[in-house]
């Protein structure tokens, strides 16, 4: 009998899921819990904390990073997480949800884009543990979420008084990458170079299939990226098997993704007050008006035309613009047709929910 025993408590062992743990805490099967994970002291001698919610299935599978506010003013996704942790569907999770829906906390809480000294932290990867604020919390990032990762999401918004389009942007040359980004099902795909110093330059680095979605504008609650976004995270975790497939009844399909080819900005050749005359997704034509700049009295006006055939995916929302400003972001397709087609589905089903997402939703 005791032999019997031990053989038995072996072969438990060795099916037994690995150990999870962050920052020396260990998170068992089932289990969820949120970790603090230290930074560094604010001046007031109080302490900075990251605040990571890790959720675990019972049975193994992916270990998923989705991180929000990398810029401290990008809060699209901080909604988006909080939405996400609160689904019944994390019930019937497989594998490892890790979420950190606040990455930059000291240029969220001062609603800035950086850090102390103006630091990008998306500019800072992979960090050091003896650099700069930046390149400390980019190295804390790095090994204690990234480095625990097999796949990722990087939730984005465009920057101040400039909104994006709900897009994807990623390495769409890796197979498995490509997979991912097709399952988010966002309107638009941007085949991107990999930045030096970002966290996808890391994940790529280390052979982690990592999505970049886009949508919104900073400091502004963005309820059609917000909902493309949950909706987003979901299919992604449900390709990766980490949540079950989709029920029968389902929304009505869009398109196939279509990916851009290039993107350019249009930049304002005056300065002066600038009125848009194309919302954003508009599928634009070469020499096409997209706004119109001119003095307060109206007496010189300069229309902005567009460079090429495209789609209209960012924009300056603030009126008051200086000469070289950035002010119309336009992706251009081999098969346009097809990409405004699916923009225009996109846009055509924003108001219908899948109930299975609902419960994320604001009450009221």
């Amino acid at each position: 009998m005791p032999g019997r025993t031990t053989r038995a408590r072996a072969a438990r062992a060795e099916t037994a899921p690995p150990p999870f743990e962050i920052a020396g805490v260990r998170i068992a099967p089932g289990e969820r819990r949120t970790v603090d994970l230290s930074i560094a002291r604010f001046y007031t001698h109080g302490e900075m904390t990251m605040p990571v919610h890790v959720v675990r299935g019972r049975r193994p599978g992916p270990r998923l990073f989705i991180s929000a506010a990398m810029h401290g003013d990008e809060i699209n996704g901080v909604e988006i997480i909080r939405r996400l942790i609160r689904l019944p569907l994390l019930d019937r999770l497989r594998g490892v949800l890790i979420a950190v829906p606040i990455v930059n906390v000291h240029g969220f809480i001062a609603q800035s884009r950086y850090l102390p000294g103006r630091r990008d932290l998306n500019r800072s990867f992979p960090g050091s543990r003896q650099g700069s604020l930046a390149a400390r919390l980019a190295h804390l990032f790095t090994e204690e979420i990234v480095g625990r990762a097999t796949h990722g999401i990087d939730l984005h918004t465009g920057a101040l008084h400039r909104s994006n389009l709900p897009q994807v942007r990623a390495r769409l040359e890796d197979a498995e990458t490509l997979r991912l980004a097709e399952a988010f099902r966002a309107p638009i795909l941007i085949n991107a170079e990999v930045r030096a110093g970002s966290v996808r330059e890391v994940a790529t680095r280390r052979g982690i299939p990592l999505l970049v979605y886009e949508g919104g504008e900073a400091l502004r609650f963005d309820e059609d990226s917000i909902r493309a976004g949950l909706r987003g995270v979901v299919g992604v975790m449900r390709a990766l098997e980490m949540l079950p497939a989709r029920p029968v009844r389902r929304p009505r399909p869009m398109g196939e993704p279509v990916i851009a080819r290039s993107t350019a900005w249009l930049r304002a050749p005056t300065g002066g007050i600038l009125r848009t005359l194309l919302p954003l997704g508009s599928h634009v034509r070469k020499g096409e008006a997209l706004g119109v700049i001119s003095d307060p009295f109206g007496e010189r006006e300069v229309a902005l035309l567009a460079p090429a055939h495209g789609i209209v995916i960012g924009g300056l929302n603030l009126p008051l613009v200086n000469e070289g400003d950035a002010v119309f972001h336009i992706a251009r397709f081999g098969r346009l047709r097809e990409a405004a087609a699916r923009v225009a589905e996109f846009r055509s089903r924003q108001q219908e929910l899948d109930p299975e997402l609902v419960a994320g939703e604001p009450a009221g």
